[in-house]
């Protein structure tokens, strides 16, 4: 369904590279069908097309007739001065996925000419070893085909789920933002290993294989987080105490209000853009 496919980025960050770093290794879309754009930072293009050999340009030289999905992964504050630029420029049948947090289909659909089809996905950095977590919500012009296809590209870079577009906010709260606690987590395992004597490469490769661990056993196997956890926690052991000083510590509502953080953040852009678009 991807052959001869040609994708373009509008945006060249560290989440649009992570993208094309995971489209690239898998060789899902060959690398002269990937376009990387950016409104000015030609530095920062060269730099992409020399990691990847992809084609490069700035935004106002992108070939629009030939792009069949535009990705779009600039700054959110950018959107709507994104969107008017774009609005007479696309192709009717281009697809048009955003990758920014808090950013709507409505919202999108808004700002372009009526029929185009928008996708909303909210991927993570893991995708540059294709191992995202990325959510998909269609907007309201999205066919079963162009969400297939949606699906198809976002694969590899990961793992897709095609969710509501009311449970994106969640998703963020978990899996866009989700991969920052657990470096944030293991930061913290470090420095413990590391102040009792452990060398900082050699504590750092413990945390990330422990965590590794842990991740296979929840997606491998039927258990719940709480019976996984029971499974390990001995009474009167050393993972109950250490469990006790985490609960002593506040761990588990901390980790429940940094998604919830996340998510009231997310919540909060689309809210202000939908009122700064209402007031123009």
């Amino acid at each position: 369904m991807l052959k001869n496919k040609t994708v373009a980025f509008l945006g060249a960050g560290n989440m649009a590279e992570a993208m094309i770093s995971g489209m690239v290794n898998t060789k899902m879309i060959p690398n002269d069908k990937i376009i990387v754009s950016n409104r000015s930072d030609m530095g920062r293009l060269q730099e992409v097309n020399a990691k990847y050999n992809v084609t490069v340009m700035p935004k106002a030289d992108l070939p629009f007739n030939e792009i069949d999905i535009l990705i779009l992964a600039m700054k959110p504050k950018d959107i709507d001065a994104v969107l008017e630029s774009l609005k007479d420029s696309l192709h009717p049948k281009t697809i048009v996925m955003s990758v920014l947090a808090g950013i709507t289909t409505e919202h999108m659909e808004l700002g372009l000419n009526e029929g185009q089809s928008v996708i909303r996905v909210m991927p993570n950095t893991s995708s540059m070893l294709q191992e995202s977590a990325t959510a998909i919500s269609a907007g309201k012009n999205t066919t079963v085909e162009h969400l297939e296809i949606a699906e198809e590209l976002l694969r590899s870079i990961g793992k897709v789920f095609v969710i509501k577009e009311k449970q994106m906010d969640i998703f963020t709260g978990i899996a866009g933002s989700g991969p920052a606690y657990f470096y944030y987590l293991m930061e913290h395992m470090e420095k413990a290993g590391v102040d009792s004597g452990l060398e900082p490469e050699q504590a750092r490769e413990i945390g990330a294989q422990t965590i590794l661990g842990a991740a296979k056993m929840m997606l491998e196997r039927s258990e719940t987080p709480t019976e996984l956890r029971e499974n390990v926690t001995s009474p009167n052991g050393t993972t109950a105490a250490g469990l006790e000083a985490l609960a002593e510590s506040g761990g588990g509502n901390a980790i429940k209000q940094a998604i919830k953080g996340a998510e009231t953040k997310s919540k909060e852009i689309s809210s202000n853009l939908k009122s700064n678009l209402v007031a123009q």
